[in-house]
């Protein structure tokens, strides 16, 4: 017999292989002369190979089998004949009981003909016709890739590829579309690397079709300890530096602090005075711009202690009188400064317009809690005289800050007085009575000890 054998086809316990090697060698040689005849011979070498084909595959010779495949695909690619190449690549893919390396295979041969050396940038062409047939070659094996575990990476890489075809067309919202498809956090067999590169992706094109809620999704898919390790640092920039696009369209101006300090504490960023410098004063502009909360004086107590806001007196100016307990007149020293920094012009001039106005209630509301922690009662007309505000516009903010919660108030029209502290209930009255009564009597117990203790000394 001239085949080789191996296995035992009996019982189930070992599909039987044929060796089809010495047969596949001289099949294809002769399907490349016929091609070296003449590129009209396509259909009869591919023919020859097809039977060849299924015989490799029904005697489970895969090493042959994928030979063949790829042998057919490469002999299509030479004649140029990109029709015949993806009807070849859909056919042999999608045979009964094909065998999941000479799928592969076939992914593999054909990803280089439309991706770049990068693995996920597409092929560049020069006119509109080799453009549709790259991505007709792309969507073909991105249809081949789909729900194979075996082929998760390529699917994840074609995907991207096609994305930004879409995108290079303009189409934002189509090649949004396309990332969305794939959830690449699932997927094995891709480097952590490779994962936040497309997730990022993915927050970039979602962000430029304006869809906001579902960028918040996908920006949860990110690894926060994978951004902050070593050699991620390009990675890390690049999601917070998304990250200020989204909340900014939400303007919450404490996120906005937290993504510009996060940029700022990336090594790569140190390195560079002006990229810093320009992290750092919008860390300190957000922080400014930010309601009042713990953590916020927190991050602002941090952040005076950094020796770099030293180099920047506008910022660290602003940072003292945050943090001190007085009134801030305004407009500030450096307010002309601080307004003409880039963090409040980003974004049109309807945001900058709001974040000045912001600016201006932030200090008022700070002016306020420091009046109510000298005064426990006040007339309005001097307070608002303190503040350099209207009368109107002082009882105005106090009371969205009482709504708020944060600080108690309390105003009589009538008489124009505000009380900041809360009048204490006869319960209240009477308990700290007691809690009086019994440290006094505490402490003449004591003194009486320490008398009775120098007698007893003395009289010895």
């Amino acid at each position: 017999m001239s085949e080789g054998r191996s296995g035992a086809a009996s019982g189930g316990q070992l599909e039987e292989r044929v060796d089809l090697s010495a047969e596949s060698d001289a099949k294809i040689s002769q399907a490349e002369a016929l091609i070296g005849a003449s590129h009209d011979n396509l259909r009869e070498a591919l023919a020859l190979l097809a039977a060849l084909e299924k015989r490799c595959r029904v005697g489970n010779d895969t090493p042959s089998l994928v030979r063949v495949c790829e042998t057919s695909l490469q002999l299509c690619r030479d004649c140029g004949d990109d029709e015949a190449l993806v009807a070849t690549l859909k056919n042999l893919s999608t045979r009964r009981s094909q065998k999941t390396k000479a799928v592969s295979a076939l992914v593999q041969k054909a990803m280089p003909w439309v991706m770049d050396g990068d693995g996920f940038s597409p092929l560049a062409v020069a006119n509109d016709e080799q453009k549709a047939i790259r991505e007709i070659l792309v969507v073909a094996l991105r249809d081949i890739t789909d729900g194979k575990i075996f082929l998760e990476a390529e699917r994840a890489r074609l995907t991207r590829a096609l994305a930004t075809i879409k995108e290079e067309d303009g189409d934002i919202a189509a090649a949004a579309d396309v990332l969305q498809d794939v959830h690449v956090e699932t997927y094995g067999s891709l480097s952590k690397r490779e994962k936040v590169e497309f997730i990022l992706e993915q927050m970039r094109l979602t962000l430029g079709k304006k869809d906001y809620v579902r960028a918040a999704i996908v920006a949860g898919k990110i690894n926060k300890k994978a951004i902050n390790e070593e050699g991620m640092e390009d990675h890390k920039v690049k999601y917070f530096t998304l990250m200020t696009e989204y909340h900014r369209h939400e303007k919450d101006a404490f996120e906005l602090a937290k993504d510009y300090h996060n940029i700022y504490s990336t090594s790569t960023i140190q390195a560079d005075e002006a990229q810093w410098r320009e992290a750092l004063q919008s860390t300190v502009i957000y922080l400014a711009l930010s309601k009042y909360s713990n953590e916020q004086q927190d991050m602002l107590n941090r952040v005076n202690l950094d020796t770099n806001l030293e180099k920047i007196e506008s910022c660290k100016n602003t940072v003292k009188l945050l943090l001190t307990k007085e009134i801030i007149n305004y407009p500030l020293q450096h307010q002309a400064e601080l307004e003409a920094m880039s963090a409040f012009s980003i974004g049109g001039p309807d945001l900058e317009a709001y974040w000045k106005k912001t600016f201006h209630t932030r200090i008022v509301q700070h002016n306020v809690r420091i009046a109510a922690l000298y005064y426990r009662r006040i007339h309005g007309k001097r307070l608002a005289q303190l503040l350099g505000l209207e009368p109107a516009a002082l009882e105005a903010e106090i009371s969205s800050m009482v709504s708020d919660g944060s600080v108690y108030a309390k105003i009589d029209r009538p008489n124009d007085i505000i009380r900041f502290a809360a009048q204490k209930s006869p319960e209240a009255i009477l308990s700290d009575w007691a809690s009086d009564i019994s440290s006094l009597l505490h402490l003449v117990e004591s003194t009486t000890h320490l008398i009775h203790k120098e007698n007893m000394i003395a009289g010895q």
